[in-house]
């Protein structure tokens, strides 16, 4: 085949991280099995903020929201985003591995199925938070629903310590 280039391109695997210890066990788990097995790998760290409040002067009778509030809780956003990349970055810091972070903000399962897809992964990687049958009913899982709506393979690690 000639004037084809077979080279295989690197395989972007995209691991959702958020606040909590299953995330950043998920990330461990992903470095220990999947990264150091892979040669020309990128890893992708995807955290996605909540979506933006929004206010009018008169939220609901008798509230009123300010300007200072508001960049209040801009600033929590931001500064959550941060310790969380920090906290991600002392778990994948022994490895020598290209990592790329990604911010995105709204209903967590739609920006986590569109920035795999934009990102065009080879693989997600989710903390599964073992919520019980109820609590999944009524908030629904984000990982099984990414599980279903994604077209890469999706890995849910559970934390068997817990």
């Amino acid at each position: 085949m000639e004037g084809v280039d077979m080279k295989k391109k690197e395989q972007r695997i995209v691991v959702a991280v958020d606040e909590s210890e299953e995330s950043m066990y998920a990330l461990s788990w992903c470095l220990s099995n999947l990264v150091s097995h892979t040669p020309d790998c990128k890893l992708v760290l995807l955290y996605v903020k909540p979506p933006p409040p929004v206010y009018s002067s008169i939220d609901a009778p008798g509230y009123l929201f300010s300007n200072d509030l508001i960049a209040t809780l801009e600033k929590y956003g931001t500064d959550l985003v941060r310790s969380v990349m920090e906290r991600a970055e002392a778990v994948y810091r022994n490895f020598s591995i290209d990592v790329e972070r990604v911010v995105g903000s709204g209903e967590a399962k739609d920006v986590i199925c569109n920035a795999v897809k934009q990102l065009e992964a080879d693989t997600l990687v989710m903390g599964s938070h073992g919520y019980g049958f109820l609590k999944r009913a009524f908030l629904g899982s984000v990982s099984d629903y990414c599980a279903k709506n994604v077209k890469c393979p999706v890995v849910i690690v559970k934390n068997h310590d817990k």
